[in-house]
């Protein structure tokens, strides 16, 4: 608990030091004449974008964003409309003002960011970029969920499209979709299938089904490419783990493509050993096993 409160405390001092250092406590951010929430709002509509979606991409109340919009409206920044192909979505553009705005926007932060960085030495400021891209990287990981989910729902069946038509691409022979999983093996009692969630966006996935007694197998792990290098992959593969514990599996076993060179090194980087063929499959080319008691 002491080193989680570490932690914590280290989280919170950052927290208040960056947000007063770059003037988010401004009502006047940037010296321009309104706050960081609209400021920022502005700038995330770019060409244009939906409520829903800058309400997801931001994680704000649907209310405050709403009143945000149409206080922007009312100046001039920028035009709400429907979406003609369908009158449930809300659209919001910025109007040349707007741009005008952004555009002044973006030179200032630019401005402030260039004084910062003129108080370091050149590997003082390759090092404070290093540390802010693991930054980033790290926060990433911790806003993303893994959620079971039932293999039918439209998540898992979305997911898994993309996963099949990826591999189509990337295996010589191609890939065919009838390979996947059905639904029910990973359902219910016996089987469990995932999704990562990154701002309501499903951006992975992996299932588990029983091969034989005490023994589970791992299907189709996959990261969305714009989640990965975060470390979700193995994020994955723990919760089907751990769910193949609770289904009381003694051994996980799994088969991948002699392509997929990334996904052979991740396994032997999380304790699987590689074994002789225990099933014949078209598309495997490795076999893998990791005892779990």
């Amino acid at each position: 608990m002491e080193a989680v409160s570490e932690h914590v405390a280290a989280f919170r001092r950052f927290n208040r030091y960056f947000t007063r250092r770059i003037g988010a406590l401004d009502d006047h951010y940037l010296g321009q004449n309104r706050p960081l929430g609209e400021a920022r709002l502005l700038f995330e509509i770019g060409d244009g974008a939906s409520l829903r979606e800058l309400r997801a991409r931001l994680g704000l109340d649907a209310g405050y964003l709403s009143r945000m919009a149409k206080a922007l409206e009312a100046q001039g920044m920028v035009r709400l409309s429907v979406h003609p192909g369908d009158n449930r979505l809300r659209m919001i553009e910025l109007t040349p003002a707007g741009r005008v705005e952004v555009n002044e926007q973006n030179r200032r932060a630019d401005a402030l960011v260039t004084g910062l960085l003129d108080g370091l030495t050149p590997a003082q400021r390759a090092r404070l970029t290093e540390a802010m891209t693991t930054t980033e990287r790290l926060l990433r990981l911790a806003g993303i969920t893994v959620e079971r989910v039932d293999g039918a729902s439209p998540d898992a069946r979305a997911t898994l499209a993309a996963y099949a038509a990826e591999l189509d691409e990337r295996f010589p022979e191609g890939f065919d979709p009838a390979d996947l999983v059905r639904p029910e093996e990973v359902s219910g009692d016996s089987g469990a299938f995932f999704v990562a969630y990154e701002d309501e966006r499903p951006v992975g996935c992996g299932g588990l089904r029983p091969l034989e007694p005490g023994v589970g197998e791992i299907k189709h792990v996959w990261v969305h490419p714009d989640a990965r290098r975060l470390g979700l992959a193995r994020r994955i593969l723990a919760a089907l783990e751990r769910a193949a514990i609770e289904r009381g599996f003694d051994v996980v076993r799994l088969d991948t493509h002699a392509v997929l060179t990334e996904a052979q090194t991740m396994y032997r980087a999380a304790g699987y050993t590689e074994i002789p063929a225990y099933a014949e499959h078209i598309y495997a080319g490795h076999w893998f096993e990791k005892r779990l008691r």
